[in-house]
């Protein structure tokens, strides 16, 4: 039995008849841009994640800098980013101008929020909070900080749908909540997607002009803007896969409990759960000094896995011009050299047991 990181086509399976219903009705209906099935997401998924405004977009990508965009944050200022995040958030800074200020990650892998205030500066515009592999971050600390400094916060939920801090939702926090829909995310679409929610009806309104060219009057553009937009059969499927959430995240605690549980090994460091937030659990990161052996030992035991991320971005390419240098970021740099990605998805059965008994072999 082969046993793969991921299964996309179990998720859909499990809910295959009312995807191919909604498919049919919105391709039936002749609307495919900005119709009625965006509409009504939005104002679901506002709604879920108790925000007053849902704005629809064509990625996670571009609700990250089109966020810096609108706040008026670029060139000559700086955003304060945990090191050990996905290359896509510190795009959403550079996009911009703007220059991404690194801090450490905390032993929960989200940013070691004791460690901010000292990344403060005069150009300091705003904090980019990163709920990591599912687990919200410690929002209370980090909005004292931004009230102190009048520092503007966007936050990536991009692996968060439904995580909470103190029983309130991801994306509800900060000036901005960032989503993507890719579709190996909890709340994940049949192709790219991403919005954003706020509080703010300026935002809203601002987003809506940016993703639509910068018109907010068909033909009549105010700004330079973007073509980002959540297409109507995306926007279907996923208020389809919205009102299954609660099960589809509670499926995935109930999967990652089985592992906490029953992995027992020393050169395995299994997860933990931060003190007032919870985690969807997008992914389950363990820690190995001997990853690369892990990783051959599963493989030749037919059990994928993947590393979530091998190279942070300061040391990536694309980042040499940061000046950054090896060991800067001894805490990331760590973590990229250990973290592994076990199997996890919606459907899994009885691969779940190979996996263990894999691991604790090893």
């Amino acid at each position: 039995m082969k046993v793969f990181p991921n299964r996309l086509d179990r998720g859909f399976y499990q809910y295959q008849e009312e995807f191919e219903n909604k498919a049919i009705e919105v391709l039936r209906s002749g609307q495919y841009i900005l119709g009625k099935e965006v509409e009504e997401f939005e104002k679901e998924f506002a709604d879920y994640t108790g925000t007053k405004y849902c704005v629809g977009l064509a990625s996670g990508l571009d609700a990250l800098w089109l966020a810096f965009r609108i706040l008026g944050i670029g060139k000559g200022d700086e955003v304060i980013v945990q090191g050990n995040t996905y290359i896509a958030s510190v795009m959403g800074i550079t996009i911009n101008g703007a220059t991404p200020i690194f801090v450490e990650p905390n032993c929960y892998y989200n940013i070691d929020v004791d460690k901010i205030e000292e990344k403060i500066s005069d150009r300091t515009k705003a904090i980019l909070v990163v709920h990591l592999y599912g687990q919200a971050s410690q929002m209370g600390k980090i909005k004292e900080l931004a009230q102190k400094y009048q520092l503007r916060i966007v936050e990536d939920c991009a692996q968060a749908h439904g995580a909470m801090f103190k029983g309130e939702q991801v994306g509800s926090f900060g000036d901005v909540g960032c989503f993507s829909f890719y579709p190996s995310k909890n709340l994940g679409a049949f192709g790219d997607g991403g919005a954003i929610v706020t509080n703010d009806k300026e935002l809203d309104r601002l987003f809506r002009i940016y993703r639509n060219y910068g018109s907010e009057r068909k033909y009549y553009n105010c700004v330079i803007g973007a073509n980002s937009r959540l297409d109507e059969l995306q926007a279907g499927l996923l208020r389809v896969k919205l009102r299954h959430i609660q099960e589809i995240n509670q499926e995935r605690e109930q999967i990652c409990k089985r592992y906490l549980s029953c992995i027992c090994n020393e050169k395995i460091l299994l997860p933990q759960i931060d003190d007032d937030v919870t985690t969807v659990w997008h992914q389950f990161v363990v820690r190995c000094q001997e990853r690369d052996k892990l990783i051959d030992y599963l493989s030749q035991n037919g059990i994928g896995s993947s590393i979530h991320y091998p190279i942070p971005p300061h040391m990536s390419e694309a980042y040499k011009d940061l000046g950054i240098k090896p060991g800067t970021l001894p805490v990331t740099e760590k973590y990229a050299n250990e973290v592994l990605s076990l199997p996890l998805y919606n459907g899994m059965g009885i691969e779940q047991d190979k996996v263990i008994e894999t691991i604790n072999k090893f």
